[in-house]
């Protein structure tokens, strides 16, 4: 079984103002993810970030931070802007992987996890796993919970991720993001920017450094945190550049593809 995480920065333009969807991005990988499909069978899981649909309206309410009484009519409000927005992206990534022929089903995060202070603590997967037994790709994305000690919260994709991989232990855990790997700093914006091969303890997030984005969800470090924690637990796995044509395929394919593992030891 294979888990692949394509980041909102790859599906949207993450920092514009109006949510709008990178089509040709997404018309690609759908075709890279069917290609590999058509050359094998294999399960596979996608979860997808929240990008320029999902951030903002999180951002402007503030979705996930404690609040009065007297402020919950305003986050109600907040939680259906975000569920809806997301949503949207879902429907139209979905429209596309179904157009390239890819049997996607969505299940949004919302109806069926909780989460208590932004960590998921309920949440049965048996719905992903009669899906795939029939052949089905299930889809779930970042998200707005329901929380037993904030109220509501945001649930990132790499935390769904972690929640997955813990319970469903797949072969193979892929973050596809707009980078080659993990950096010590933007390597869009430093020239000098130190690549990481490999990840393998919190001390090195020391040299990382932190998101500049319209972020909620915690940027690389997050991402790297939810991992090393699935790296406890024997599961390793990688991040790569899903804007590199054919890198989706390859790394379904189990083919050499550039990127940062995140595991234990040497």
């Amino acid at each position: 079984m294979f888990i692949l995480k394509i980041g909102g920065s790859i599906l949207t333009n993450k920092d514009a103002i109006e949510s709008e969807v990178d089509s040709e991005s997404l018309k690609r990988i759908a075709g890279e993810i069917k290609a590999s499909l058509d050359n094998s069978f294999k399960e596979l899981i996608i979860v997808h970030g929240a990008g320029s649909f999902g951030h903002p309206p999180a951002k402007k309410y503030k979705i996930g931070e404690k609040f009065d009484e007297s402020e919950y009519p305003q986050k109600r409000i907040g939680f259906c802007e975000v569920q809806n927005a997301v949503k949207k992206l879902n429907m139209l990534i979905c429209e596309a992987f179904i157009d390239e022929g890819v049997p996607v089903v969505a299940i949004p995060a919302s109806s069926f996890m909780t989460a208590t202070n932004k960590r998921i603590t309920e949440g049965k997967l048996d719905a992903f796993r009669r899906y795939l037994d029939k052949g089905f790709i299930p889809v779930i994305y970042g998200d707005v919970v329901l929380d037993s000690e904030l109220e509501i919260c945001v649930i990132s994709g790499d935390q769904l991720i972690q929640y997955l991989a813990k319970n469903l232990n797949p072969d193979c855990v892929v973050l596809g993001t707009d980078v080659d790997g993990v950096y010590d700093k933007n390597p869009k914006t430093h020239d000098d920017a130190i690549f990481f091969e490999k990840f393998t303890s919190l001390k090195d997030l020391d040299t990382l450094e932190g998101t500049t984005n319209v972020d909620v969800t915690g940027g690389m470090v997050g991402k790297i945190k939810e991992l090393l924690y699935l790296a406890d637990l024997g599961i390793e796995s990688k991040i790569i550049n899903a804007e590199v044509k054919d890198n989706i395929y390859k790394v379904l394919e189990n083919e050499d593809v550039k990127g940062t593992v995140i595991s234990r030891g040497n």
